[in-house]
């Protein structure tokens, strides 16, 4: 069993990739082979509307034509038993590099159709995990909901299931004594750093392994 996890963070060691590798790290407690894919480390781009991938008889039916690096990764996740994307909100979004990752990902395998319909091949599980700034209680004020629930929803529609973790008040700097930051007090963040981002690290790790187990 093959699960891979998409990193959409910048960043290769910190929150979001953290998580991730926990869950990799249950995953492979279960007997899976992982790997975790750093995006920003490849040259690619989003979906440019070609829609080669829709074309009747064609022989990019249902599979993204454009060649660069992500190709292979599309490859990989086309043969996989179980995928995770990572990534961080930026201004109440995934990362642009997520973004278009899952332009490439998804819109492949989505037909236009009434009822739409799913060309992957077969049901596998699947998670989205998230890190932020804000609180858990700002969440539904600021529309993050609306978000999560878009991006759950069509991950199940392609994939068949998928699975949220939320990491709230994450800590974003090493030193905050050399940013400029009073959004929130930075002692706070250390602290949960070491007491409550664990405990988002042993979800990750329980649900890659509920991943592969299936409980």
């Amino acid at each position: 069993m093959k699960v891979i996890a998409i990193n959409g963070s910048p960043r290769k060691t910190w929150n979001t990739a953290t998580l991730l590798e926990h869950a990799l790290n249950g995953a492979a407690s279960a007997g899976a082979d992982t790997e975790q894919v750093h995006l920003y480390d490849l040259d690619f781009k989003g979906c440019t509307s070609c829609f080669a991938c829709k074309l009747k008889g064609g022989k990019s039916y249902g599979r993204c034509s454009l060649q660069d690096d992500l190709t292979p990764v599309l490859e990989a996740i086309g043969e996989a038993d179980a995928v995770i994307l990572g990534s961080p909100i930026y201004f109440g979004i995934v990362t642009g590099e997520m973004r278009s990752c899952m332009e490439r990902i998804l819109f492949p395998y989505l037909t236009y159709t009434r009822p739409p319909q799913s060309l992957f091949p077969r049901k596998i599980p699947t998670a989205f995990f998230y890190t932020m700034n804000v609180a858990e209680v700002s969440i539904s004020d600021i529309g993050y909901d609306v978000q999560f629930r878009s991006n759950e929803s069509i991950m199940e529609r392609m994939f068949g299931s998928c699975e949220s973790l939320f990491s709230y008040e994450t800590l974003q700097f090493e030193d905050y004594s050399k940013m400029v930051f009073s959004y929130a007090d930075p002692a706070e963040r250390v602290e949960r750093r070491k007491t409550v981002f664990p405990k988002d690290c042993e979800a990750a790790y329980n649900l890659g392994k509920r991943l592969v187990s299936g409980n």
